[in-house]
């Protein structure tokens, strides 16, 4: 199977159907289709595949000019130069390997190997977790279209611990069985990309210039991994280029794999070792500020994504602090509103947990300074009516003596009812709303509104007692947005 003119990639048709595509025929269609049709981690991995081919067979751009100039090329580019290394996107057979090492036998000559589902992050299969299938204990086959996707996303975002041990070319593979995390894994990430009208546009969207590259990684541009292929663990020039460049970086190999041909078993062990941030800032995630040192911004299960869009929408400016969001945002983008997608694996060191995912149209003023602290006092806004909120259960419960009041439940339906009104929360952020204005704004009657419904739906008031505890927990509801309110005499 080669991947340059065999379909794996799903994506989405202009009909709204999806269908699998080869690279060759996803890029000639690039400027048609709408978007990719892939999960959460998936997406991320092949974003970073298209991006790479796309950085490579332009290389470039090589500064903001040339970006604005450069996306009617990148076809026509993109056919030429998949055409000029199809050799190197095989999945199986006797010469390179997309994303495998040469040269890897089991250490064991006897071993069955690892089962190829454990490719698939979604899977129940080895150590994974079996929140996303119950279906373990099957023997299954993956067809090849899935187990390329498999390999990319797994090499990608395959979390760290005890691996086994293979040998490559005639050595042991590195890391005594121990292995790191994969480059988009690290602290549970946040990955952003703009998102375009097309899958081209989002292509063109997320492109570095050389210019900001050559800022930001010190190591520099650099080569796919298919332009300068890993042959062995001892390689020190094609390992420094793999690991620490940004084209190296976008396609990393951290897991020695041999994929068998029957889609049944491969086999798996540590590869390179690349180093997390600070030493590599991947060029998706959002660096911030954590008491005294610069942290990447994690996903959160309990958090929804917007309320961390205000640090996501910093721009990197040269010679500033590297508190940003994703390095593509510091392109010139035209329209009052932009679109973007956010998403991350979440993983508790080596245990698998969740993916997440959101899609926001914003305004353009989120990009200002202005923009943010107007976007960021609306979501304070709304998290000190939370506040009042659990103060409100808790007298609630308090009056009733309910040990295990249900903070948890109000939360959930506060949260959930707040997130309907976000478009008054992105005009608060268009007008730069004041933090004063936002009580009687459209988006602070909405968060008042959640609040007063979240009490209704969490603490329960049919008997004469239980109504007794909610009127005296709605006293203490309305006596907290009391003083928002605006005075008689204005």
């Amino acid at each position: 199977m080669n991947l340059t003119t065999d379909p794996w990639i799903p994506a989405i048709r202009p009909d709204g159907s999806r269908a699998l595509f080869s690279l060759q025929d996803l890029f000639a269609q690039a400027d048609q289709l709408r978007d990719l049709a892939a999960k959460p981690h998936e997406r991320i991995a092949l974003m970073r595949l298209l991006i790479c081919i796309t950085q490579a067979a332009l290389d470039g751009p090589a500064d903001e000019d040339a970006w604005a100039g450069c996306k009617p090329r990148i076809q026509s580019a993109v056919h030429d130069y998949l055409t000029r290394h199809a050799a190197s996107f095989e999945l199986f057979g006797d010469g390179p390997r997309f994303l495998q090492v040469p040269g890897l036998l089991p250490a064991n000559i006897d071993a069955e190997g690892n089962a190829a589902t454990k490719l698939d992050l979604a899977l129940a299969s080895g150590n994974n977790s079996t929140l996303f299938d119950n279906d373990a204990g099957s023997d299954r086959s993956v067809p090849p279209d899935r187990a390329a996707l498999n390999l990319l996303t797994f090499q990608c975002f395959s979390p760290g611990g005890r691996i086994g041990v293979a040998h490559w070319n005639g050595r042991e593979t590195p890391g005594k069985g121990s292995s790191n995390h994969a480059p988009g894994t690290p602290s549970s990430m946040l990955h952003t990309l703009i998102l375009g009208p097309s899958l081209l546009s989002t292509i063109h969207r997320n492109l570095l210039t050389r210019e900001l590259v050559r800022d930001v990684y010190p190591a520099g541009w650099g080569k796919p991994l298919w332009e300068l292929p890993v042959d062995s663990a001892t390689a020190a020039g094609a390992i420094a280029n793999a690991t620490t460049t940004y084209l190296g970086r976008l396609l990393p190999m951290p897991r020695a794999i041999r994929v068998d041909q029957e889609g049944r078993s491969i086999t798996l062990a540590n590869g390179l070792d690349y180093p997390p941030f600070p030493a590599f800032r991947e060029a998706t995630a959002t660096i911030i500020q954590r008491k005294d040192e610069l942290a990447l911004l994690p996903a959160s299960t309990a958090r929804s994504l917007w309320r961390q869009l205000s640090p996501i929408t910093v721009r990197r400016r040269a010679g500033a602090e590297q508190q940003a969001g994703p390095l593509a945002l510091a392109h010139s983008l035209e329209g009052d509103s932009i679109s973007l997608w956010i998403g991350a694996f979440v993983t508790d060191k080596a245990k698998i947990e969740d993916v997440v995912e959101g899609t926001y149209t914003i305004p353009s003023t989120l990009l200002t300074e202005f923009g943010r602290l107007a976007y960021e006092a609306g979501v304070k806004h709304a998290e000190e009516v939370e506040g009042a909120l659990i103060q409100t259960v808790k007298t609630w419960a308090s009056d009733l003596k309910i040990h295990n009041p249900p903070y948890d439940r109000a939360r959930h339906h506060f949260w959930t009812a707040v997130e309907q009104s976000l478009a008054s929360l992105f005009q608060a952020a268009r007008a730069l709303t004041p933090q004063d204005g936002f009580p009687q704004s459209p988006w602070g009657q909405a968060v008042r509104a959640a609040a007063q419904d979240a009490y209704d739906q969490a603490c329960p008031h049919q008997t004469p007692r239980q109504i007794q505890a909610f009127a005296l927990g709605l006293r203490r509801l309305h006596a907290a947005f009391k003083p928002s309110q605006p005075s008689a005499t204005k």
